[in-house]
């Protein structure tokens, strides 16, 4: 029972780890680098709203944690030879797990906006992050603020 508590109590943090990698890309979130940058500001309307789904991160760290994981709960089965097969198993194993789960935990709701620009009159698409509580609709007016080569789409 100890060695379970153990495992468990090893696992907590990684899952941690990496649900905080999830990045935020809703319109009204701003890094830490971007605050106090100037930024390039267009106004729109909303010409079509369409609801998408924005894909989970994919970086080393989901694959590690569950390795870590597994490799820690396979090596406490046998004893000799058969615990560090066991391990390398539970390796493997949890490093397929733990990307999977990266994955589908910072997997989120986008929304696809088609927006004509004001002054010109262009048509473009721009997916972020679905907000629920400031949905978009069409006719809505927007500013599209630019900074560092990102574009994101606010009320």
């Amino acid at each position: 029972m100890m060695v379970k508590r153990t495992h468990l109590i090893l696992a907590i943090p990684l899952l941690l780890l990496v649900t905080a990698c999830a990045s935020n890309l809703q319109g009204d979130a701003y890094s830490r680098d971007d605050a106090r940058q100037v930024q390039t500001v267009q106004y729109g309307t909303i010409e079509d709203v369409r609801f998408v789904v924005i894909e989970g991160t994919k970086t080393p760290i989901g694959t590690i944690a569950g390795a870590a994981v597994g490799g820690i709960a396979g090596s406490g089965v046998g004893g000799g030879k058969g615990a560090q097969v066991a391990a390398v198993i539970g390796a493997v194993a949890g490093g397929l797990a733990g990307a999977a789960a990266e994955e589908g935990i910072t997997k989120s709701q986008g929304v696809e906006l088609v927006i004509r620009m004001g002054d010109s009159n262009k048509i473009i698409s721009l997916v972020q992050a679905h907000n629920p509580k400031r949905p978009f609709n069409i006719g809505d007016r927007v500013r599209l603020m630019t900074i560092n080569g990102q574009t994101r789409v606010a009320q």
